[in-house]
C-alpha cells in the first residue's frame, strides 16, 4: 500500500513541477529587478551626496518618503507591501501562500495582484521607492 501511495504522491509532485518552476522563475526575475533598482538607488544617492542641496530644500528622511510614487496602490501602502513580502519568507517565498499572507494583513487577492505589479514597477522606475521598500523589508 505504501508504495502505491508513494507513486501517487510522486505523480502529483511531477504534475505540479512546471507551475512551481514558473513561480520560482518569476520570483527570481522580481528579485533581480529589485536588486537592480536598489543598486541604482545607491548610485543615485552617492551622486546626490556629491552635489550641493538647493537652499531651502529639506533632506530626505528615511521613513518619511512622500510624493506620488509613494501613494498606496489598490489601497496597499508600501509598508503593507513590504510586510506581506517579508511574510512570504516564512513560506520560502511559495507564491501559492500569497493570498493567505496578504489576507492576514487585510489585503484581498485582487488588491494584492494590482499592488504587486504596481509596486514592482515603481521600484524599478524610482530608486527612492526601492530604497524605502528595502528599509521597510529589512527593518533598518
Amino acid at each position: 500500500m505504501g508504495l502505491i501511495k508513494g507513486f501517487k504522491d510522486l505523480k502529483k509532485t511531477t504534475e505540479a513541477a512546471p507551475g512551481m518552476i514558473s513561480q520560482a522563475q518569476q520570483m527570481a526575475a522580481q528579485a533581480q529587478e529589485m536588486q537592480a533598482a536598489q543598486q541604482a538607488a545607491a548610485q543615485q544617492q552617492a551622486a546626490g551626496a556629491q552635489q550641493a542641496m538647493p537652499p531651502g530644500q529639506p533632506a530626505a528622511v528615511p521613513g518619511q518618503a512622500s510624493g506620488p510614487d509613494f501613494e498606496p496602490i489598490a489601497s496597499v501602502s508600501l509598508e503593507q507591501y513590504a510586510k506581506i513580502s517579508r511574510g512570504l519568507a516564512d513560506y520560502r517565498y511559495d507564491q501559492s501562500k500569497t493570498p493567505e499572507v496578504a489576507a492576514s494583513k487585510g489585503v484581498g487577492p485582487d488588491s494584492w495582484d494590482q499592488a504587486m505589479a504596481g509596486w514592482n514597477e515603481r521600484m524599478t522606475r524610482n530608486p527612492a521607492v526601492a530604497q524605502e521598500f528595502n528599509r521597510m523589508y529589512t527593518g533598518r
